[in-house]
């Protein structure tokens, strides 16, 4: 069954669309601007979700995590016992992870070497993912090591390392989203003994039930530590962190969809200029339909037809086209291609489809009250 069958019973709706393939390419190209349109809305609000999503996903379980450190006004080189067994009171629903760090140079049998990050913790587990090899609750022997400084060195399990002159034998790798090392150098993570010369921790970490407990927690260590006058300790809750990169990108989403939307007001100028070259075009026709008796609503209906297939046909390709780009985008960004389809973001199509149908039916209506409130005699002589 064809289209046209299928609307015999609406004769003004048969013939709005026989009147748009009268000229077949101005409709495609007034179509075409909306299908641009609905691709800007669409994809720019998904490019928005999917950073979100990707931002979110690089913080991983760290929102229930505070980082305790030294602050400006501190009398010692770094975090003392007292002041650890402090944090555990104050946060006694916590766990409450100091650590000791330094930096080394690892060289592999090879010759190869590679700068890395050394730290000294007793309990890693909570910290770090390990992508194999085993993952200490309590490490007392033996290390960790970044598996890309691992793959650097040519190193595999059970291997030795030397840090100032003691031999660790790596116990697991360390995944490559893990670790607390700076970008770009690695991480090996020792016992806490293994640092024994420090005599103060260089921070100190506090996993906590879930986002709001951490922010709880960062506030209690910083009024237990802190005044008006003078920062001892710095507590910062990743929850907060990811509480602003959410606000941030929100308001990235409406300055997108803000400049999406231009793309679609210029097509719905395409569009109105289209229904008024069709109604000039078709002056006489409406003409003879008003003579023989159609009423003017039936000839406003007939041309806001034409406008809203414009809107539904193009917004239903330009949709189609976007979802295309989101699967494509959240597969680069997140790595999951069908994040695209959860609401948060499939919304957007949605939106660009109404978006383009109501901005079509809008561009439409003045073309059609002129058709309609124009006397036939008038429309006849042309």
């Amino acid at each position: 069954m064809t289209v046209a069958s299928s609307l015999r019973r609406f004769p003004s709706v048969l013939m709005a669309w026989r009147n748009l393939g009268r000229n077949r390419t101005r409709t495609a190209l007034a179509m075409l601007g909306i299908v641009i349109g609905v691709m800007a809305i669409a994809s720019l609000g998904m490019t928005g979700v999917a950073l979100e999503q990707q931002a979110t996903s690089n913080l991983g379980n760290l929102a229930n995590e505070v980082s305790v450190s030294p602050g400006e006004d501190i009398e010692t080189d770094g975090i003392t016992n007292d002041q650890v067994a402090t944090i555990r009171d104050v946060a006694p629903a916590t766990t409450v992870i100091p650590q000791k760090s330094n930096a080394t140079e690892l060289t592999a049998r090879n010759g190869a070497e590679a700068n890395v990050q050394v730290t000294g913790v007793t309990n890693p587990a909570p910290l770090y993912d390990i992508a194999s090899g085993d993952e200490p609750t309590r490490l007392q022997t033996g290390a960790l090591i970044s598996a890309s400084t691992a793959e650097q060195l040519g190193l595999e399990l059970g291997d030795p390392v030397e840090y100032e002159g003691q031999i660790y034998r790596i116990r697991g790798f360390i995944a490559a989203e893990s670790g607390f090392g700076p970008s770009g150098v690695g991480e090996l993570v020792l016992p806490e003994s293994a640092l024994s010369e420090q005599e103060y921790y260089n921070s100190v970490t506090v996993i906590a039930a879930n986002g709001e407990a951490s922010t709880a927690t960062a506030n209690a260590i910083e009024t237990e530590f802190n005044d008006a006058d003078e920062e001892i300790l710095t507590a910062t809750s990743f929850a907060s962190v990811q509480e602003n990169i959410s606000s941030f990108t929100n308001t990235l989403e409406l300055a997108l969809l803000g400049i999406g939307s231009i793309s679609l007001f210029v097509a719905s100028v395409a569009i109105l200029n289209v229904m008024l070259m069709s109604t000039i075009e078709r002056r006489g026709e409406i003409g003879v339909l008003r003579a023989v008796g159609v009423r003017r609503g039936e000839v406003l209906r007939m041309i806001l037809t034409e406008a809203a297939f414009l809107g539904a046909v193009g917004g239903l390709v330009g949709s189609a086209g976007s979802l295309v780009v989101g699967l494509a985008l959240f597969q680069v960004l997140t790595g999951d291609a069908t994040l695209a389809l959860e609401w948060s973001s499939s919304r957007y199509l949605l939106y660009g489809m109404l978006f383009a149908l109501i901005a079509s039916v809008l561009s439409g209506i003045y073309p059609a009250w002129t058709a309609a409130n124009e006397s036939p005699v008038d429309a006849l002589r042309g």
